[in-house]
């Protein structure tokens, strides 16, 4: 079953929101709560929990995103390097080949 997040978010299909939505909610539970023991002001303690929710939840949003970004980097690398070892290996261009003095023949 599926969680919308404003009604157009959709936390379990989108990478990394269901993260930041229980990081942010840690976060505006700790930031308005240590607020409120701090002052003993409701009303302005309740207004910095809602921006450490934003706060917590985007700067998490970003971190994972950037990291998500980051895998799939390495991850199509190597499998465009699988891909090239499964297409050069055995050849002349394949560079695990040992270079002899004889590099014309292929013995």
């Amino acid at each position: 079953q599926s969680f919308k997040l404003l009604g157009f978010l959709d936390v379990k299909k989108v990478p990394c929101a269901r993260e930041s939505v229980l990081y942010g909610s840690v976060g505006s539970l700790v930031v308005g709560l240590g607020h409120f023991l701090v002052t003993s002001r409701v009303r302005r303690s309740c207004d910095f929990a809602v921006g450490g929710f934003i706060c917590t939840m985007l700067g998490y949003w970003f971190y994972c995103r950037y990291n998500l970004a980051q895998q799939r980097i390495r991850q199509r690398m190597i499998k465009e390097g699988m891909r090239n070892r499964i297409l050069f290996e055995g050849t002349s261009l394949d560079p695990e080949r040992k270079r002899t003095g004889n590099e014309g023949s292929d013995s």
